[in-house]
């Protein structure tokens, strides 16, 4: 049975990681949940970004609904339906793109994109029950757990999904990964659907690969030494995970100058080279947009249907 809550938010300090947890409680005390608190993105101002802002709306928006967009700066024009796009010839479609140009008085050679509302996929609040344990394996493994939180919210969030390259589990681990990070993968057993042990490798991979590499890539192409819990640096961090150590690398030689912050990650979201393609680009600008989402649904006036007793990724 659905029970309406409305979350009650207590901010509680750890020192160990610099990071926030917010208590996510039930309107009536039944349950209660761990999670990072994202205030960080609001008060660097990731939010007033424009990809920032065409994610969000593409994580709240229906699969029936396409949202027209700019390629290179991802701001959004308008809206239309899904199968009004699709029922469509290419020719059509190139008339309304065109069409689309004129009325906004943009350059003739922009790019457009019409993106599909991802919500059904991005199903952020049945996320929130198995944040606590991420973040405690990752505590425990000395990895900052907000890594644990983003890519939770954001690889294939309450599901357990095969990718279109191999990758699965919670955490979205490939095998070969999933293997040097300790755990068993072959044709009888997959422990990537284990959520306590792909927790635990996706901690391992970030700790003993991603997080070193990101250190290596910054010293090579501009000699920047971060302290580590940076927001910008996080975001690298999880480029690399996403995409590679080798790709980003590969991406970052492209700059006429060193960069950093949020100019830094900007950047790679404009930018293309080798295997480092549009994906790639997306992924924290996705982190950022579901971790406002998840900020929103806890901070809301409004209450939510939330099933405590639902479906659990952690038992499943």
């Amino acid at each position: 049975m659905k029970k309406h809550l409305l979350y009650l938010l207590v901010l509680l300090s750890l020192n160990s990681t610099a990071q926030n947890i917010i208590d996510v409680y039930c309107f009536d005390d039944s349950c209660s949940h761990e999670m990072i608190d994202p205030e960080m993105l609001v008060v660097e101002r990731w939010d007033t970004l424009a990809q920032s802002k065409f994610w969000k709306t593409i994580i709240t928006t229906t699969k029936d609904t396409c949202v027209i967009n700019i390629a290179s700066t991802r701001q959004i024009l308008d809206y239309i339906k899904k199968d009004m796009w699709f029922e469509q010839t290419e020719k059509e479609k190139k008339v309304f793109k065109d069409s689309v140009i004129d009325y906004y008085c943009l350059d003739t050679n922009t790019r457009l994109y019409i993106t599909t509302g991802k919500k059904e996929f991005y199903q952020i609040e049945q996320v929130i029950p198995s944040l606590e344990t991420a973040i405690n394996i990752f505590q425990e493994n000395n990895v900052d757990p907000w890594f644990a939180q983003s890519i939770l919210l954001i690889e294939s969030p309450a599901q357990l999904k095969y990718s279109s390259v191999g990758a699965y589990g919670p955490f979205q681990i490939m095998k070969r990964v999933a293997r040097d990070m300790g755990l068993t993968v072959n044709k009888y057993v997959d422990e990537r659907k284990d959520f306590n042990k792909s927790a635990f490798a996706a901690s391992e991979l970030l700790r003993r690969i991603c997080i070193p590499q990101a250190y290596r890539i910054l010293c090579n192409v501009g000699d920047i030494e971060p302290e580590g819990d940076e927001l910008w640096f996080k975001l690298l961090v999880l480029h690399i995970y996403h995409a590679g150590a080798r790709n980003v690398e590969s991406l970052l030689s492209q700059l006429d100058e060193p960069l950093q912050g949020m100019e830094l990650i900007k950047w790679m979201w404009r930018n293309e080279y080798g295997n480092f393609k549009n994906a790639s680009q997306n992924y924290s600008q996705i982190a950022i947009a579901a971790m406002l989402t998840l900020k929103d649904i806890v901070l809301s006036d409004c209450e939510y249907i939330f099933d405590c007793n639902g479906y659990n990724p952690i038992e499943n």
